[in-house]
């Protein structure tokens, strides 16, 4: 049976349903305190390298390459093994991805979900 993998925003309120809480992103999310977040985990190294993140800088145009290269760092073989870590730390249960970004459509939790669901 496969383990569901959610996506969250930041901004939106933890509930009992979401699992395994981890944040994905690099930086903090802004304005909220890290109390109030409630995750379980903070996977800095998940998100995408320093230099595709702000190449990418949300804009939709580079979303199709932003997709392929980050997939592509993904793939590599410590990335490969820190996304195994995560499934351990859920110990088989749900995991909720929590990221910052505005655009719930066109962010790095979209590709990072779908990997884990790949190995899940």
């Amino acid at each position: 049976m496969k383990h569901p993998v959610k996506i969250k925003r930041a901004y939106e309120p933890a509930s009992a349903g979401d699992g395994y809480r981890v944040l994905i992103d690099r930086l903090w999310p802004r304005g909220i305190a890290k109390q109030d977040l409630a995750i379980d985990d903070w996977n800095k190294d998940l998100a995408p390298s320093p230099a595709l993140r702000k190449w990418f800088d949300h804009k939709v145009e580079h979303w199709d390459q932003f997709q392929e290269s980050y997939q592509a760092e993904l793939r590599e073989a410590d990335q490969q093994a820190r996304l195994r870590e995560l499934i351990q730390a859920a110990q088989g249960g749900k995991i909720t991805l929590v990221y910052g970004a505005k655009d719930t459509e066109h962010n790095h939790a979209l590709i990072l979900a779908a990997e884990l669901k790949r190995l899940y």
